[in-house]
């Protein structure tokens, strides 16, 4: 075997925060509304996929995270097993078809069912690394359509594009969804000035996107015109954020944050808790300014946005309201993949 053959494959890619537009990248409901545009910042919470050729034929597919692992005798054995415990490795093996034995180890610091798309990160970050260890050389939007499918596979409903970008890209990112595919745009922001306004917790409640956003996707296709109205409108906020966060109009960013979590809650029922309304409220009482829940809701995460002199009065009463503060940073690189000489 060549050097290259023997060397270790490592890939990481960073979580996300989304402040506007979500939901709207479910295709094809983009389609049914004027130039959506989704806005979200790459989190300095990342996630990896380590590839270790081994001698022999043998696979191991381990989580480091949950515990989680396979492990099969060869790639025949993977590809008919009908039942995974590390589903999203062994999918992604299923399509690349490696040869030879190896082992994947992934990783990721998001906490369960957060909503800050640390699956899709995982996604993004196993794509890649399984790319470069089968010599596909894959370019960024050939990762990106790979891992969105694979992922609509494991959790049986469509899924939306966003989670994917920043994982990709890094940055405060504008995600274009328009008839002619998918546009990625910088925005750009201080991301020092960003790091000063937000805050980010966990609220100890996994949630599991793909049932709220079925159910407003079914909605949506079914015709329910309170639904399309609330994405209409959506679609608006998102645009002003947009500008907003590009022109770093922070007045405008909280109003509109405001305005985006009020109108999503009439989405669908579950999307709000009574431990993420006290959470809210007491950031409220203490100077912020917004909040709203990441991804689908239902639990999971919480960004709130708030005055830069009032943030660590705002994170000390989130953590005695009962949230766990997550460190917000962002993530100003895009997905990495090194290798690794064995010793």
């Amino acid at each position: 075997m060549s050097s290259s053959h023997t060397d270790s494959i490592v890939a990481r890619s960073a979580c996300r925060v989304d402040l506007a537009g979500g939901t709207v990248d479910l295709w094809p409901l983009y389609l049914f509304h004027p130039s959506p545009v989704v806005v979200n910042i790459a989190m300095r919470i990342g996630t990896s996929c380590t590839i270790t050729p081994k001698a022999g034929k043998k696979i191991v597919l381990r989580s480091g995270d949950t515990g989680k692992s396979d492990t099969f005798s060869n790639l025949d054995a993977l590809v008919a097993a009908t039942k995974y415990s590390h589903a999203l490795a062994a999918y992604l093996v299923k399509f690349f078809r490696p040869k030879g034995g190896f082992e994947i180890e992934t990783h990721s610091d998001s906490p369960a069912g957060a909503g800050i798309s640390g699956s899709s990160a995982l996604m993004i970050a196993t794509t890649a690394a399984l790319s470069e260890f089968t010599g596909r050389g894959l370019d960024k939007p050939a990762i990106r359509e790979i891992a969105q499918n694979v992922e609509a596979q494991l959790i049986n409903v469509p899924t939306g594009c966003q989670d994917y970008y920043p994982a990709l890209y890094g940055g405060v990112s504008a995600i274009h969804l328009r008839e002619d595919g998918i546009h990625r745009e910088e925005i750009k922001v201080s991301t020092d000035e960003v790091e000063k306004r937000f805050v980010l917790a966990y609220t100890g409640a996994p949630r599991q996107s793909g049932i709220n956003n079925w159910e407003v996707f079914k909605a949506h296709i079914d015709g329910d015109k309170r639904v399309f109205k609330n994405f209409e409108r959506i679609t608006e906020i998102a645009h002003g954020m947009h500008t907003a966060m590009r022109t770093a109009d922070w007045e405008g960013v909280g109003r509109l944050l405001h305005d985006e979590w009020k109108l999503r809650k009439t989405n669908a029922p579950g999307i709000t808790t009574p431990l993420i309304d006290r959470l809210i409220e007491a950031s409220r009482k203490n100077g912020g300014i917004a909040a709203k829940v990441c991804g689908a809701g239902g639990g999971g995460c919480v960004i709130f946005f708030t005055h830069p002199d009032a943030k660590p009065r705002v994170e000390a009463a989130i953590a005695k309201a009962g949230g766990t503060v997550l460190p917000f940073q962002v993530e100003r690189r895009g997905v990495t993949v090194k290798r690794i000489k064995q010793k």
